[in-house]
């Protein structure tokens, strides 16, 4: 009898690191992007799904749950805002991070209720704060933002690096 009460209940969700990593969905059409991210995400503990395009991430969004997506919005075939619309339209509460080369995207990200919008070369350190921030956030900050009303949207400009002496076009003259 003794036997049965220290054994788990076959429904008892697992305590493995794996089981408690968050998923994340990384869709971009550029593989060296992907590669880079993958490896930063991972190594930051996340576990993380990479697909190529629109049609694969609906693919993956189909068999599996995520916590967040990364979404470029510059792909062939179906763009970001069609990938947004389908994946938000099954699960309208999920965290969406628009992460693009695309200028001049703020209003609309504003205006779908995107949580962030990430110009490219991105801030990798702003970056793991908005993922931490978006997952951490409550349903109620992002129901208001899909509604329209005063919510928290995190922008991020492309990051401008200063060119330093060495490589200042007029150093060479």
């Amino acid at each position: 009898m003794n036997a049965l009460l220290e054994s788990p209940l076959p429904d008892a969700p697992s305590k493995t690191p794996q089981a408690l990593k968050e998923k994340i969905l990384l869709v971009d059409d550029e593989p060296a992007i992907r590669q880079m991210l993958t490896r930063l995400l991972t190594g930051e503990g996340y576990n993380v799904l990479s697909a190529t395009s629109g049609i694969e991430a609906l693919d993956f969004a189909n068999r599996a749950d995520f916590d967040l997506v990364l979404l470029d919005l510059n792909m062939p075939g179906m763009d970001g805002w069609d990938t947004f619309e389908k994946l938000t339209a099954k699960n309208p509460l999920l965290p969406v991070i628009v992460i693009t080369a695309r200028p001049n995207q703020r209003f609309t990200a504003l205006a779908a209720g995107i949580g962030a919008l990430m110009e490219k070369p991105l801030d990798l350190q702003k970056l793991f704060v908005t993922i931490r921030d978006l997952l951490d956030e409550p349903d109620d900050v992002r129901i208001a933002r899909l509604a329209g009303r005063p919510s928290e949207f995190h922008y991020v400009p492309p990051t401008m690096h200063e060119p330093d002496e060495n490589t200042k076009p007029w150093r060479n003259l």
